[in-house]
């Protein structure tokens, strides 16, 4: 090795100092970032809304029977069509068995009339007996055929009533309350299971008067979930009138269809179009959430990192938030929140002490 311990020092500091501006500029200007546009877009008004199920009924008790089996319980996920409960079966097989019989028996007698018609018919043809014979022949024939209707008749209610013992869910959804225990007696119209399906649900909002003329004209709707995700309603509901004790209009505004992670219950912001406006739009990915405190990295024109805070309006559907408030139009903002921060740390680190 050579050279004196001072002059390798002095190498070292020079190649450092010539070295660092470099390297912090090509970090800088690796950070992807985007201008702040200003752009037209629907002026919104918010409101609190609760969430409640649009399928939700209790099931009730088509026939009477003793309760043998509750495949579901509160909370179980049903399939449509799927068997909650069964009835006991007995009488109705019964009753089925009698219908099944008198079909039996009603065509016997139908093929009896249908030959007496056929005999006294040949009868009159050759001029053996009166016309009076053969009008009868033909009532019982058609009083016959008659009863074999009725008959299938009775035998198909028979055996739609032994379906009824076995009680299926009208939709796909959670069971939320059971209204009745294994060998208690059902009863027509009793009822059995109250359920609820998650893939269909409204918000119910409570809307002043002063805001429903735009309500009405612009007819658009976004409801917001609580982890943030803004979804287009899929159909909005205005009532005719105001409520008489509160002034406000119960107006309901559908989900899309589908499983969203949310339930009846939970509370939603829900925003209306009420007209237009212009606003500074950045990314969604830009923007942070830190506690109370909302803000953006913004990079000036030397690519040098500064934390901006920003007062923000609800997400737009195209993944882009209004900023209100702390950014101009043609600032740049950086697209990844993460790398900006590591980088506006680094600014704010002393530099090294140059070696003697």
């Amino acid at each position: 090795m050579t050279g004196s311990l001072p002059g390798r020092r002095i190498a070292l500091a020079l190649l450092l100092a010539a070295q660092a501006p470099g390297a912090d500029a090509q970090e800088a200007t690796a950070l992807a970032s985007v201008a702040a546009t200003r752009e037209q877009v629907m002026r919104e008004v918010s409101f609190d809304g609760v969430l409640e199920a649009i399928n939700q009924s209790t099931v009730a008790a088509q026939t009477s029977g003793r309760v043998e089996e509750i495949a579901f319980d509160v909370g179980d996920y049903v399939e449509q069509g799927e068997v909650i409960l069964r009835l006991s079966a007995t009488e109705q097989q019964a009753r089925l068995s009698a219908a099944q019989a008198a079909v039996t028996e009603a065509r016997a007698r139908y093929a009896e009339a249908e030959l007496n018609h056929k005999r006294t018919k040949e009868i009159f043809d050759r001029a053996l007996v009166a016309k009076s014979a053969l009008d009868a022949a033909a009532a019982n024939l058609e009083s016959a055929r008659a009863r074999v209707a009725a008959a299938e008749a009775g035998a198909r209610e028979a055996r739609e009533g032994t379906t009824y013992t076995e009680v299926r869910a009208p939709y796909s959804g959670y069971v939320v309350r059971r209204h009745i225990e294994i060998g208690e007696i059902a009863t027509v119209g009793a009822p059995l299971m109250t359920g609820l399906s998650l893939e269909h649900l409204r918000a119910e909002v409570e809307v002043p008067q002063t805001y429903i003329s735009a309500l009405r004209e612009h007819r658009r709707a976004r409801i917001v979930l609580p982890d943030g995700q803004a979804l287009d309603a899929a159909d909005l509901r205005l009532p005719p009138n105001a409520d008489p004790a509160t002034h406000t209009f119960r107006v309901l505004v559908t989900l899309p269809a589908g499983d969203h992670g949310v339930f009846p219950g939970t509370l939603v912001k829900v925003t209306f179009a009420s007209g237009e406006e212009e606003r500074v739009l950045v990314p969604a990915a830009a923007v942070v959430q830190r506690s109370e405190v909302t803000g953006v990295y913004v990079l000036d024109d030397q690519a040098r990192v500064s934390f901006r805070y920003v007062r923000v309006g609800t997400p737009m559907p195209d993944a882009q938030i209004p900023v209100l408030a702390g950014l101009a139009a043609g600032e740049r903002v950086a697209l990844d929140p993460i790398a900006a921060g590591i980088r506006y740390k680094q600014q704010a680190l002393p530099e090294p002490a140059q070696a003697p």
